[in-house]
């Protein structure tokens, strides 16, 4: 009798133990099924090219499928409301750069969101340098040769849109060159580059992944790129600050976000395991071979950079007159 008694003793004891285990949190059991990248822009450019070499690393560091979702549409917008529709719970991120988070609050005159405070950031990934590109054979080899020809004449540039950073970088480099500069909008960057092309148009400021290939195959010529330093695997290609306009620098930074009501600790994982690969040399070339950077920051840092960036953007917007209704 007394054996039986102390087995149920020794029994319910072995239950309490078990019972009273920490129960595994939602950071360490994330994620148990697939992850979704929603990029707002079309494939080919430097947001798809960055969130498909993240995607597949983190994949593989999480065991679970990321997969790339494109919902171009509206400068951003479409793919951004798409994330805030979907549930807050780490299955849905958004693939985004300065130009859609910083910018669109000032541009977009009737936005039914906030891309600053509806969107948390949760890592940056790289930051990737633009370049100043014109038609294979164009006579402005030098961004300083381009500003002598603009205070002599009609000079054209194409962008992705009003108020996209193609534009606003027209603007800045007008600005800093005391030069005008015609800008001319398209419906996205790919049908500025085919008029280019094509010789409707001088010159397009666009991302360097964006036109790495028709670099390498010399179907553009690089005049040169906007960020402070040449970009690494292109080194061939001076800056815009070395051509005759000192101190310019414009380096965009392209990072996930979630939305806003996303659990805090499923933020700190996503920050750490993204930092992790940006860490490893395999990340390095991957991106360089775009032309991109590895840029890694604390969530907190980044959260502090999105509120700076949308600060200097947003006065950008306003002097160039931009707006989007």
């Amino acid at each position: 009798m007394h054996k039986k008694m102390f087995l149920k003793s020794l029994a319910a004891v072995a239950l309490l133990a078990l019972t009273t285990l920490p129960a595994p949190t939602l950071a360490q059991t994330y994620p148990t099924r697939p992850v979704k990248i929603v990029v707002p822009q079309t494939p080919g450019g430097a947001s798809d090219a960055l969130a498909r070499i993240v995607g597949q690393k983190l994949a593989e560091k999480w065991g679970q499928p990321v997969v790339i979702e494109n919902r171009a549409g509206a400068g951003g917008n479409v793919g951004m409301e798409a994330v805030l529709a979907a549930p807050a719970d780490g299955y849905t991120l958004l693939m985004t750069y300065v130009g859609t988070q910083a910018i669109n609050g000032a541009l977009y005159k009737n936005l039914p969101f906030d891309p600053g405070r509806d969107f948390v950031p949760l890592a940056t990934l790289a930051t990737v340098p633009f370049v100043l590109v014109a038609k294979a054979g164009t006579p402005f080899k030098t961004a300083g040769a381009l500003a002598d020809a603009a205070r002599g004449g009609r000079v054209t540039y194409g962008s992705a849109g009003n108020g996209s950073v193609n534009h606003l970088l027209g603007e800045l480099f007008a600005r800093a060159a005391k030069v005008e500069l015609v800008h001319v909008p398209y419906r996205g960057a790919a049908p500025a580059l085919q008029d280019l092309l094509g010789g409707q148009i001088d010159v397009v400021f666009t991302s360097l992944p964006s036109v790495a290939g028709q670099i390498k195959t010399a179907a553009l010529q690089p005049i040169a790129v906007t960020s402070a330093k040449r970009a690494p695997a292109f080194g061939s290609i001076p800056t815009v600050a070395e051509s005759g306009l000192p101190g310019f620098d414009v380096n965009p930074w392209f990072g996930l976000m979630a939305h806003r009501n996303m659990p805090r600790e499923l933020v700190e994982r996503i920050n750490a395991d993204v930092n992790a690969l940006l860490r490893q040399p395999e990340m390095a070339e991957r991106f360089a071979a775009q032309g991109a950077e590895p840029y890694a920051t604390a969530q907190a840092e980044f959260a502090a950079i999105l509120a700076a960036d949308i600060e200097k953007w947003g006065a950008v917007v306003r002097a160039s007159g931009a707006r989007v209704d």
